[in-house]
């Protein structure tokens, strides 16, 4: 597989700022303030009417990945990967991704797989898992039911890559971004020509229990707009301003990606103490509306 696909981070953190102040009254007084008006709620986020179930994996049996369903990526163990990430991506290898219990496993561990051929140094392994080549879609609902590692140094990631063209311009779709640093700050974030990498337009939420509980990780790709969302609350909108591709890439077919790296620009300094981490995957189920 060419490895033109590049892995890029960024979040811009939700903004909300409300100043309230001072009313002078007669005699110098402070006239009481209202009340501030309450917040909205957050959007509800479901599977659309009319849609159907087109493709999902629910980790059954137990064993290595179904390789009808994915693929592993290993393409820049070698020189290195982006963003100056500390992890080897491992192949078919049960001690960095198994499908055990109904679930799947990608675990990262303190170790080196020197013997390996395309070793390139890095002190950790991990797993990379990718739909290029087996699935991808245009459009659609997405839903993908984690529990997310613990640990300074991680950064686990659930997102999609343009599969035509070149990054950043096919686009980049970040449905749940953390790290073990900020363990209950969850992001999702999008990647364009107009906006990527610490321009990426994007927003933070927090789940305090993201490393111990299942969470539901959503995304709703239309022609209009992409929406991601928690549990069924919508936390961030991307809408298509209709100016083109660099603003919108999306309406082109795109694979889903399944990782933890470790350390690197975003994941930050490692506590070797934490290893070995793991991620643990319920289901991935994505919806179409119906032809």
């Amino acid at each position: 597989m060419n490895r033109r696909f590049a892995r890029r981070w960024a979040c811009t953190p939700l903004l909300a700022a409300l100043s309230l102040g001072g009313c002078g009254g007669a005699g110098g007084a402070t006239a009481p303030q209202p009340a501030p008006a309450p917040a909205p709620a957050p959007e509800t986020l479901a599977v659309p009417a009319g849609y159907r179930l087109v493709w999902s994996d629910e980790f059954e049996p137990a064993g290595l990945p179904d390789p009808a369903k994915w693929a592993y990526d290993t393409g820049m163990n070698k020189q290195g990967w982006h963003n100056h990430e500390q992890q080897y991506y491992s192949a078919a290898r049960a001690e960095n991704a198994e499908q055990r219990e109904g679930k799947l496993v990608i675990t990262a561990r303190k170790e080196q797989l020197s013997a390996a051929a395309d070793w390139g140094g890095q002190p950790y392994t991990s797993a990379r898992l990718i739909t290029a080549g087996k699935a991808e879609w245009t459009y659609g609902f997405f839903e993908i039911r984690a529990k997310l590692p613990c640990g300074k140094g991680t950064w686990p990631a659930i997102w999609m890559l343009g599969s035509q063209g070149e990054w950043p311009a096919a686009g980049e779709l970040d449905i749940m971004e953390q790290v073990g640093k900020e363990p209950s700050k969850v992001f999702s974030t999008t990647h364009t020509s107009a906006g990527s990498g610490g321009n990426g337009a994007g927003a933070a939420t927090q789940v305090g229990d993201a490393c111990s509980a299942f969470h539901t990780y959503q995304m709703d790709w239309t022609p209009q707009q992409v929406r991601f969302g928690i549990d069924g609350k919508s936390h961030f909108v991307y809408k298509n301003a209709g100016t083109g591709k660099a603003q919108w890439p999306f309406d082109a077919p795109q694979f889903l990606i399944l990782n933890i790296a470790i350390g690197g620009d975003l994941g930050g300094p490692v506590d070797d103490a934490i290893f070995p981490v793991r991620m643990e995957i319920d289901y991935v189920r994505v919806y179409q509306a119906a032809k």
